[in-house]
């Protein structure tokens, strides 16, 4: 995959939901930096801020402070058009419910992306049909997906999160619809992607699935709790020994 991994920057990063009177403060001066190809879990109980936190490395939603950087540009500058742009060429999701477009079939889904970003049709029609082989959905490219199994709909929003090619991928509780032994398929093919150079970030709550990850970043109550790639106190006062 010839592209350039994402390198993530947040610094001071503010959420602010306002709930009637009051504030939940979803997003809590975030300090994170994300080496281009890392394999990241974001981890931490329901309400921790783990999906407020996707949503804003995926430009889905802005930060109310803070500056994020994407591949070193400020990316909270940038209007609602140019973060789109963004979005659709240097960002893939993958999610837990698949959000696959029920009336399409497999290889439509997979084109989508392609066909938003304005790819010209000869250029879809190869990258599709690459997609389908190296993901083993050739015998499946013309079936819907109320007509595929919970592992190859996964299968079809990997093809689709990653046909633009991506710098970054966003994977928001990528197995929880899926038995254990398709799970383990769906994070194999995730992982050979980060193998690649792609940077991967996982959400998930699931410890054994965070746990494959070379490194862990614990939300609790929107802020950063525990980062793995952080020095101990121990280390710290070895250095300084």
């Amino acid at each position: 995959m010839n592209t350039q991994p994402a390198q993530i920057e947040l610094i001071g990063i503010e959420r602010i939901f306002k709930l009637g009177d009051s504030e939940v403060h979803a997003l809590r001066y975030l300090d994170i930096a994300i080496r281009a190809g890392e394999y990241v879990a974001v981890m931490g109980p329901s309400g921790s801020g783990k999906s407020t936190l996707l949503n804003l490395l995926g430009l889905l939603d802005r930060p109310d402070q803070g500056i994020y950087r994407l591949e070193g540009r400020d990316v909270t500058t940038l209007s609602a058009e140019e973060q789109a742009n963004v979005r659709s060429r240097r960002i893939g999701f993958v999610f837990q419910s698949f959000h696959l477009v029920p009336r399409l079939t497999a290889a439509e889904n997979i084109a989508l992306p392609m066909t938003l970003a304005g790819i010209e049709p000869g250029e879809r029609i190869t990258r599709v049909q690459q997609a389908l082989k190296d993901y083993g959905l050739e015998e499946r490219a013309q079936h819907r997906p109320d007509q595929l199994s919970g592992g190859q709909r996964q299968r079809v929003a990997i093809a689709r999160a990653t046909v633009m090619q991506p710098a970054l991928i966003l994977a928001d509780e990528p197995t929880g619809n899926l038995d254990r032994a398709t799970g383990e398929e769906v994070m194999r093919l995730l992982e050979e992607l980060n193998q690649r150079g792609v940077t991967l970030i996982v959400v998930t709550h699931d410890a054994h699935l965070g746990g494959r990850a070379r490194r862990q970043i614990l939300m609790e109550d929107g802020a950063l709790r525990q980062d793995s790639a952080a020095p101990t106190r121990s280390q710290t006062a070895n250095a300084h020994s």
